[in-house]
C-alpha cells in the first residue's frame, strides 16, 4: 500500500510585523516570524519581570501586532489574584 503524498500551499502573509502569543496561567508561550530571531518561539513565566523581557523581545523583533489566545481569564491583568 502506497502513501499519499500532499503539497501544502504557503499561506500568504498578511501581517508580516505580527506574533502570536497562547496566554496560560503560569506561562505564555510567544512565536515570531522565523526570521526575526534565531529563537522564534519562546516562552516566559507570568510574572512582571518575565513579562518585561517579552515586551522588550517583541520590540527587538520589531513585532507591531499581536494574536492572543486564552482559555481562561489570564489574559486580564490581576484577573489570577481574583480567583
Amino acid at each position: 500500500m502506497s502513501k499519499k503524498t500532499y503539497k501544502v500551499a504557503p499561506l500568504p502573509v498578511i501581517e508580516a510585523h505580527a506574533a502570536g502569543i497562547d496566554v496560560g496561567a503560569t506561562e505564555i508561550f510567544v512565536a515570531v516570524p522565523a526570521d526575526r530571531d534565531s529563537e522564534p518561539v519562546r516562552s516566559f513565566q507570568t510574572f512582571t519581570v518575565e513579562l518585561e523581557k517579552l515586551a522588550d523581545w517583541l520590540q527587538h523583533c520589531q513585532i507591531r501586532t499581536v494574536a492572543m489566545e486564552s482559555t481562561g481569564v489570564f489574559w486580564i491583568p490581576g484577573a489570577c489574584q481574583r480567583l
